[in-house]
């Protein structure tokens, strides 16, 4: 069975690198009929938190990457992973080392200085024939803390098809011998990665190429545990706008940011699919399409650029697709962060809601930030006191317009509630039109800068007739 994984570390926020990864990851399961597992690497204690973890979690499910296995965490596998060390020791393909901190110091210096890479010297590596160091102890005898170190092999290469980049090659003479545990007992990360895909028969390992490095090492340990390789597939980085790697110490925006910033997750997925994927010319598409056709191919060998303005227009299409009704919640979180709360704007003679309004403006809408701004004029005055206010009011609202604007109030007060709709208000604006002889913008725009706060709106007469009366008369009568 295909058998795949996504394992942030909670040492912070989702970011879009790991949600890329966890997406294509996912899809490869879900395309094969296989099973996609969450696991949480929190052995970093220092920098792991629960607010990290919760991010990760709420991150996955906003994203809809469904698990079907997890969260798995590290930190309550310790006894595994001794476990597995003792049997490494035991077979003598690890050993302890004693080497201080300030004893590996003075090595690395002086390779460097001999233009040598600064690889541990081996002095705690047990060889035929060779002679160990005292253990150290302290002054009660007791044996001083120790590191545990994989034994690499000493020569060959580790070679493997990567999915993405083709054949790797890395000679094991560049490596060195992988510190394991660390003397606080913590397995470090490229062991207890390999011990958790083994236990859980990882069988693709999809992932930055930032782990390249890390392949060799753990090709080895899988090797010297007899377990079964996975395949291993690395995805180029992602590049900022200064072509720099996104990343967390980079401030990379984090994906409950753009759920925060009204984007929608199926425009984020299909966005993310996007950079290092292709299907044909599919610009958009659903995740549904995206599991049917992600089989690990296609995965593009060069780094992808993080284009906002893409982003933000592929969400501007999948605004206008969303149901009225979903969109509706969504505005009425964004509204309730500005603490108004969406009750109908009028009841008679028929019903609007937060439905109507976003139905009305969301296909000039790129977020749902953007479409809270325009459903907020329902519910609260706009606000006037702008300088960009006042330079269009100036402009639009004019001693030529203002007799026209009074003559469309008086015949507005005139419709009954059951002639207040888009067809009675549209009549209205008509014969003020014929009676003053003005066109159309020179009317319709000073209304919507009084009544909405904005000189471009939708059809004036289909925005009106979604306010109560008494509302319009009022914004109309400021004039």
């Amino acid at each position: 069975m295909i058998r795949t994984r996504i394992a942030p570390s909670p040492t912070g926020f989702l970011h879009l690198g790991t949600a890329r990864t966890a997406l294509y990851s996912w899809a490869f399961a879900k395309h094969h009929g296989g099973k996609f597992v969450l696991r949480i690497e929190d052995t970093d204690v220092a920098r792991s938190t629960q607010d990290s973890v919760d991010q990760i979690l709420a991150s996955m499910k906003w994203l809809g990457l469904d698990y079907d296995e997890g969260p798995i965490y590290q930190m309550q596998r310790l006894d595994r992973y001794q476990a597995v060390i003792d049997q490494l020791i035991a077979n003598g393909r690890a050993y302890r080392c004693y080497s201080t901190p300030a004893e590996l110091d003075v090595v690395r210096e002086a390779k460097k200085a001999r233009g040598e890479k600064p690889l541990y010297d081996n002095r705690w590596r047990p060889e035929a024939g060779k002679p160990l160091p005292a253990v150290p102890c302290d002054d009660t005898g007791k044996p001083l803390p120790f590191v545990v170190r994989f034994k690499n092999p000493a020569e060959g290469d580790v070679t493997w098809n990567d999915l993405v980049k083709g054949e790797i090659t890395i000679n094991n003479r560049e490596i060195d011998d992988l510190i394991i545990q660390r003397t606080d007992g913590i397995p470090t990360y490229n062991f207890a990665v390999v011990v958790d895909d083994w236990d859980m028969q990882i069988s693709h390992v999809l992932r930055g190429d930032e782990h390249i490095n890390n392949t060799p090492w753990q090709i080895n340990i899988f090797n010297a545990l007899g377990a079964p390789l996975p395949q291993f597939g690395h995805c180029p980085v992602i590049l900022g706008d200064d072509g720099q790697k996104l990343s967390k110490r980079r401030g990379a925006v984090s994906v409950t940011a753009y759920e925060d910033n009204g984007y929608l997750p199926e425009a984020m997925l299909n966005y993310l699919a996007r950079l290092g994927w292709s299907h044909g010319d599919e610009e958009l598409f659903t995740s549904e399409q995206m599991v049917s056709w992600f089989d690990g191919t296609h995965l593009s060998k060069s780094p992808a650029q993080w284009d906002p303005a893409k982003l933000l227009w592929m969400n501007a299409q999948y605004m206008k697709q969303a149901d009225n009704a979903r969109l509706a919640g969504l505005v009425a979180e964004q509204l309730a962060k500005r603490s108004i709360t969406p009750t109908p704007v009028r009841t008679e003679p028929a019903l609007v809601s937060l439905s109507n309004i976003c139905s009305l403006f969301k296909d000039r809408c790129e977020t749902t930030v953007a479409l809270a701004d325009w459903s907020s004029v329902f519910y609260a005055e706009p606000d006037r006191s702008t300088d960009s206010y006042k330079a269009e009011y100036a402009q639009h609202v004019t001693e030529a317009t203002k007799p026209a604007i009074a003559l469309l109030l008086i015949k507005l007060q005139a419709l009954s509630d059951m002639a207040w709709d888009k067809a009675g208000i549209a009549a209205a604006i008509k014969e003020t039109l014929a009676e003053t002889g003005l066109k159309m913008p020179l009317l319709a725009m000073p209304v919507r800068m009084l009544v909405a706060g904005k000189a471009q709106t939708p059809a004036v007469d289909a925005m009106l007739a979604l306010f109560d009366k008494e509302t319009i008369l009022e914004r109309l009568n400021n004039v």
